[in-house]
């Protein structure tokens, strides 16, 4: 039986998920996860993904490292930053060694390739209006900060960007700044496609890669992308506020300089010299002392997905939402839900959106009543996270009969509208 194949045409049973996971080549992988309350569905992956038995030894093992060698250790530790990127870059993102490193946020990621951009580059800047708002903040900063105009693109937000849609607002741009999985929709944009069509305009595109690296197969290099940065903490397991990570290029490293000067990307660092001369690479995008703890569980979340392989866990990822677009369709379209994910799996990542007009509700009674634990995003969508590495088929299909249970029988109207900070 394969991925994601229906059973006759009949209503989609547990038994067959149940099946889907005994035939599941990944199925051992979940094992190596701290998985907790056995009775707790946990689909909020693509928020903070699930602590690793790998992640937990590999911070164990740097602590003592700390302990036992102390400021000796940094003979090894001062170009983590970049080793860990060329293992993140092999691993996840289909990066040759050189291009990537692993350091800062996602967000002073952004800020810096965006900035060197707009430093080296006339023109305006490009992003979708209903971009993640990290995104956007920094871009409207730098824009003004550089006398730039700034182009919300308007769009399908349940569909990928259009590529004729993007080239048209690339014209006379210096950089177009986009999701590769859109952040609330899970809508997966067409790399290649786009790339091509943003320097057909004569601009540079940096990609976002914080929902898709470690879910799905990603073709840095192959698709002839200028930047990305992206995030740790979802697919890659490295915990709460984990390093984010950084890519560019090697046809472009040269040609730009970060707007953060730090003295990890001085050419002669140790000589602390009275001015900054970048390092020739991609070190020169550095800033600051690389947070080798954090970086530890980074590395042992790389590791993990060179040993699954990314094509494999992308398979995964296609069948876990395929699962989930089946189960909205048989169980939930009928209680007031609509899919605000691509019912393509080509064009989607490794979450699903259901949209309901009291999602808010609908999620605060999943967590309190059911123990699924969901995420929400404004203004109606409940996100269901299934990382291929620790979700079973089964975990789906009981997540959507939960859910649907809970609906029909109105518990979700018993929570409080108001909203909180955090779901």
């Amino acid at each position: 039986m394969g991925y994601g194949e229906a059973v006759d045409g009949g209503p989609l049973t547990r038994a067959h998920a149940v099946e889907l996971d005994r035939a599941d080549p990944l199925a051992g992988y979940r094992e190596r996860f701290e998985l907790g309350d056995g009775d707790r569905l946990y689909v909020d992956g693509n928020s903070l993904g699930r602590l690793s038995h790998d992640a937990r030894a590999a911070l164990t093992g740097i602590v003592d490292e700390w302990g036992a060698r102390l400021v000796t250790g940094w003979h090894d530790w001062v170009d983590l930053a970049g080793r860990t990127g060329d293992a993140l870059g092999a691993a996840a993102l289909g990066a040759a060694p050189g291009q990537a490193l692993a350091c800062d946020s996602t967000t002073v990621n952004l800020y810096k390739l965006a900035g060197a951009v707009l430093a080296a580059r006339d023109g305006a800047v490009v992003v979708p209006a209903d971009d993640f708002p990290t995104d956007r903040y920094v871009l409207e900063g730098l824009a003004a900060a550089h006398g730039r105009g700034l182009r919300l693109l308007e769009g399908d937000p349940v569909a990928p960007p259009g590529v004729d849609a993007v080239a048209a607002a690339a014209e006379g741009a210096a950089l177009v700044v986009l999701s590769h999985v859109n952040y609330r929709s899970g809508a997966r944009a067409d790399m290649a496609a786009i790339t091509a069509a943003v320097h057909a305009a004569g601009a540079l595109v940096l990609w976002d890669l914080c929902h898709s690296a470690g879910a799905v197969d990603l073709p840095l290099d192959a698709a002839g992308a200028d930047l990305a940065v992206g995030c740790t903490y979802k697919y890659l397991n490295a915990g709460p506020g984990s390093p984010a990570f950084l890519y560019v290029a090697a046809r472009h490293q040269e040609l730009l300089r970060s707007p953060i000067q730090g003295w990890f990307s001085q050419a002669d660092q140790f000589a602390m010299g009275p001015r900054y001369a970048p390092v020739a690479g991609i070190g020169r995008f550095l800033a600051g002392t690389p947070p080798v703890v954090g970086l530890a569980a980074v590395m042992a979340g790389a590791e993990m997905l060179a040993e699954a392989g990314i094509e494999a866990i992308g398979r995964k990822a296609a069948a876990l939402t395929t699962l989930a677009v089946d189960l909205h369709d048989e169980r939930l379209a009928g209680l007031g839900f609509s899919l605000g994910t691509p019912r393509d799996p080509a064009d989607r990542g490794a979450h699903v959106s259901l949209r309901h007009p009291d999602a808010w509700r609908v999620c605060r009674a999943l967590i309190e009543y059911a123990n699924v634990i969901p995420d929400f995003r404004h203004p109606d969508s409940i996100r269901f996270g299934l990382p291929p590495l620790y979700t079973r088929f089964a975990d789906v299909w009981d997540a959507v009969d939960r859910l649907a249970g809970l609906v029909e029988g109105g518990v979700h109207e018993r929570m409080s509208a108001e909203a909180a900070r955090v779901t």
